[in-house]
C-alpha cells in the first residue's frame, strides 16, 4: 500500500483568530531565562500544536517580534498568547494566586518521573522550562508546587529545552 503525504491544506488546521477562541487547555509554558531565540521560537510552535493557553516569558527570555523567534515558530507567536514578566518568581506567584499548579520541569531529589506524572482532571498547570545551561533557578524550584523529571537512559544529564517542552507537553495532552 503506497501513501502519500497530506497536502498543508488537507491538514484543517485554524487560523490564529481561531485558536484564541479555543476553550481552555488549563495549560500554560513559562520560560525560565531561555537564551537561545530559536528555543523560544520553538516552544511558541510547540505550545501552537498543543493548544496551550499561554507562553510566559521570563527574565532574558527573548520576546516577539523577533526574527530569530519567528523562523523556529513559523507564526505561532501570533497565535499563543504570551506575556513578558521580569522575574520567573514574580510568574510563579502571580500564577499560584490564580489557582495553576506550578510544575518545575527539572530534576531534584523530590521529582516525579514523568511518566508517572497523572494530570488531575480540571486543574490547571503552569509547566517551568529552565535555561539551556543552568536549568530552573533553585528558587524556582523551591516555590514550585512539583517537580517533574524527563527519564533518560544514555550520557547526557539534560535534554536540549525545546525538545523538553515537546516531551513534557505531549505527556500532558495525551
Amino acid at each position: 500500500m503506497k501513501d502519500r503525504k497530506l497536502l498543508n491544506i488537507e491538514l484543517g488546521r485554524i487560523s490564529a483568530a481561531e485558536y484564541k477562541e479555543l476553550p481552555p487547555s488549563g495549560l500554560v509554558v513559562v520560560l525560565d531565562n531561555i537564551r537561545s531565540a530559536h528555543n523560544v521560537g520553538s516552544a511558541f510552535r510547540t505550545a501552537d500544536s498543543f493548544g496551550i493557553d499561554k507562553v510566559f516569558l521570563c527574565g532574558i527570555s527573548a520576546v516577539p517580534p523577533s526574527a530569530e523567534i519567528h523562523k523556529s515558530a513559523l507564526g505561532a507567536e501570533d497565535s499563543v498568547p504570551w506575556e513578558h514578566v521580569g522575574d520567573t518568581l514574580e510568574a510563579v506567584r502571580r500564577l499560584q494566586a490564580d489557582g495553576y499548579t506550578v510544575v518545575a520541569v527539572e530534576q531534584t531529589v523530590h521529582s516525579e518521573k514523568l511518566g508517572a506524572f497523572r494530570r488531575e482532571p480540571g486543574r490547571k498547570y503552569a509547566l517551568i522550562f529552565g535555561n539551556e545551561v543552568s536549568g530552573v533557578r533553585q528558587d524556582v524550584v523551591d516555590a514550585s508546587d512539583l517537580s517533574l523529571e524527563i527519564p533518560q537512559y544514555g550520557t547526557k544529564h539534560s535534554l536540549n529545552v525545546s525538545v523538553s517542552v515537546g516531551v513534557v507537553l505531549w505527556e500532558m495532552v495525551r
